[in-house]
């Protein structure tokens, strides 16, 4: 296990670098994105639309944050990971589309995901949840919100984070994937307490 501090934009070559359970921090520019925001962003790929910004090099980070207003300033109250499978329909396309090199949340993401991240550089860090404050006081500025409109946990945030983490790199750029071992692991496990206890699967 190594520390990895970086900074964005993060290339391929320092993402390659990373390997499961190696423990990275953050400081840069990082936007959150769930469901609706992954959707926007690839119907204005496939339309030939630009983005609000360029988000090559960049963390994107599974979050539906809560935000209060003091003036014209967004401040992150609290800013807690939204459990990742809920993108995985997309977030092959996305890292293909977009660069992006670290996808944050929690409870992993599957083998379509993780293939992406093999082919195009890319890494899933994987925050505890329950620390929402720590991650909040993490975020230096709210740069700005885009999509608005979908709702405030769905829009997409841009922060500007000084580091941002710990994050466990739980799937790297080699295919390696910790959640994928576990559920093997559980399942050759499974079969064997089920052939002990004389039961059929």
């Amino acid at each position: 296990m190594a520390v990895y501090h970086l900074k964005t934009p993060i290339s391929e070559e320092e993402i390659r670098k990373l390997k499961v359970n190696d423990v990275i921090y953050i400081t840069g520019t990082m936007i959150t994105a769930r469901d609706q925001a992954h959707r926007r962003a690839l119907e204005y790929f496939k339309q030939g639309k630009p983005l609000p910004l360029n988000l090559e090099g960049l963390a994107v980070f599974h979050c539906g944050p809560v935000v209060k207003k003091e003036g014209e300033k967004w401040i992150a109250v609290a800013a807690g990971p939204t459990t990742s499978t809920r993108m995985d329909i997309f977030e092959d396309e996305f890292i293909k589309a977009f660069k992006v090199r670290v996808v944050i949340g929690k409870g992993g993401m599957g083998k379509k995901t993780t293939d992406a991240m093999a082919k195009y550089g890319a890494v899933y860090g994987a925050f505890t949840g329950g620390a929402a404050i720590l991650a909040a006081k993490a975020i230096k500025n709210i740069r700005s919100v885009e999509w608005l409109d979908l709702g405030t946990p769905e829009a997409m945030w841009i922060f500007e984070v000084e580091d941002f983490g710990p994050l466990v790199v739980a799937i790297d750029s080699h295919g390696n994937n910790l959640f994928l071992d576990v559920q093997k692991k559980v399942e050759e496990n499974r079969q064997k307490i089920y052939q002990k206890l004389g039961l059929s699967l």
